[in-house]
């Protein structure tokens, strides 16, 4: 067999479905409400309690409602393909998987691997915004961490670093940084948040559901908080002009209109996904065909109302311009004399935020677990935990490499990683579901995405055009990864493939 031949191997739905009632990996503990929560936990976080309202001031003013809504059907685009997949093939693995099944093993590791990191960049990202919430709070209460353990390296100290790291492997660097600017530091609280998760996915997978339920539970609650008493104190003279006249400034950087609403909607989409988590724990559903395509609508559904309707009470009780802060909501209600629910709501954030780290740590444990599974990374990592039922090797070392990447490293370098993975996956998806239409139309769908010709393009153009927007040190990074991965499949996953071995 060639190594093109090896590349495009792949499993068969039919087989992946007789793998799905032999399989005895996981216990099957998950119903609809808990793996909607771990969709809903994915979804909802800094989007609500930041983006909208620096999105409002800095982008799209009190049009910032319509960003979520043209990054929703961008993302919805991708739910509704995703469902399909997940109705069709529940295994573990989520895109993963579902590329195997149609795009050949080669393409279904480069995923595999691309999601990999992004979830874990996902969790680092999220612990060192929940650590800034955390100190405000421990701050207000008179409690104060020594400096060194406050928060990471500076941006230009990381640069440094990374610069050294290229140069040693003989790549040049443009505009090299002369030096590390700060001492060492290293942000506790974002790294123990990260270890404490983890620990709680390596015991038993319901015990973290259950708290995970729980969590998101209070996150809605505060949501719907701000919703509720905002409503009272809403002034519709806020709103106009609804979208305001485009402005360019100093350094020629433009502002509203309806360029300033699309550049929102590229910046909130980050928020706006999460749901395809969920998919990953796909063999620790009850009823996972039934389940799996309910819970990513219903996830995706219950965020982007509650994102749209903070939103409108955010820029109707206050100006727009006022909301430029990283804690919005909670200056909005200082604003209109309610400091009371300021200090529940960031609270509630604090809280509600534990449910993204969750979410995606699971998601890359599962992953790096369907790697292993099927030989394309060793077998060591594949093997349950005796008593927990879950892959506790996989999500321990998660947890300490997401710990050091957080409490090391400056959230905006990591954040510039995050999102190229994920619109990978979605594009790979979106392509995946018309490939399997055409080869394989008899197939029993338990879920099909509507006017598909028409959706999943629409999916890939709004991926692929977010894709372009990013920065290109995103585009630099990607790559030595991916040359990682690429090296990792071919020294040991090709020739290690169980699938492989069968044929």
């Amino acid at each position: 067999m060639s190594v093109f031949q090896k590349f495009t191997r792949h499993k068969s739905v039919e087989q992946l479905q007789a793998e799905v009632g032999a399989r005895r990996d996981f216990r099957r503990v998950l119903g609809l409400w808990q793996l909607t929560a771990i969709g809903i936990g994915g979804i909802i976080g800094v989007g609500i309690f930041v983006l909208a309202g620096q999105q409002a001031a800095v982008n799209a003013g009190p049009a910032v409602a319509l960003s979520f809504i043209i990054a929703g059907l961008g993302s919805a685009c991708a739910a509704l393909c995703y469902a399909e997949f997940a109705g069709l093939i529940p295994v573990t693995g989520s895109a993963y998987t579902y590329g195997y099944a149609v795009l050949g093993e080669g393409a279904a590791w480069i995923i595999g691997w691309d999601l990999l990191l992004e979830y874990a960049l996902v969790v680092a990202v999220v612990a060192i915004g929940w650590s800034g919430y955390v100190q405000v709070l421990m701050a207000s209460a008179g409690v104060h961490l020594p400096e060194w353990a406050q928060k990471s390296m500076s941006p230009d100290t990381m640069r440094y670093f990374w610069q050294q790291g290229l140069g040693a492997v003989g790549i040049p660097v443009s505009d090299p940084v002369a030096g590390p600017t700060d001492g060492h530091r290293f942000n506790v609280i974002a790294a123990g948040i990260s270890i404490l998760v983890a620990i709680l996915l390596s015991v038993r997978t319901e015990w973290g559901a259950r708290l995970n339920t729980v969590i998101v539970g209070i996150k809605v609650i505060g949501v719907m908080l701000v919703i509720g008493v905002g409503a009272f104190f809403i002034n519709t003279a806020n709103w106009h002009p609804f979208i305001p006249e485009r402005i360019v400034d100093a350094k020629g950087i433009g502002h509203f209109g309806w360029h300033g609403v699309l550049t929102g909607a590229s910046v909130v989409f980050f928020a706006v996904f999460g749901y395809d988590t969920l998919t990953t724990a796909a063999e620790e559903a009850k009823e996972p065909q039934r389940d799996l395509p309910r819970a990513v609508l219903l996830s995706l559904a219950v965020a982007m109302v509650l994102y749209i309707a903070v939103s409108l009470v955010l820029t109707g009780i206050v100006p727009y311009s006022t909301l430029s802060g990283e804690a919005s909501v909670s200056d909005a209600f200082n604003a209109i004399g309610l400091p009371w629910l300021s200090n529940v709501i960031a609270v509630a954030a604090v809280i509600g935020v534990i449910s993204v780290l969750f979410a995606f740590m699971l998601g890359a444990a599962r992953i790096w677990f369907a790697l292993s599974r099927d030989g394309l990374l060793p077998a060591w990592f594949s093997r349950v935990h005796p008593r927990f039922g879950t892959p506790a090797r996989p999500t321990m070392i998660l947890g300490i490499f997401t710990a050091l990447v957080a409490g090391l490293l400056p959230i905006g370098e990591v954040a510039e990683l995050v999102n190229i993975g994920t619109l990978s996956a979605f594009i790979l998806i979106c392509a995946s579901v018309m490939v399997l239409r055409v080869r394989k139309p008899e197939l029993e769908r338990k879920f099909r995405t509507p006017a598909v010709w028409f959706v999943a393009p629409l999916g890939i153009l709004f991926s692929a055009a977010l894709i372009y927007g990013l920065p290109w040190i995103t585009f630099e990074r990607f790559a030595i990864w991916m040359a990682i991965g690429l090296i990792v499949y071919f020294a040991y996953g090709i020739r290690h493939s169980k699938l492989g071995k069968s044929d």
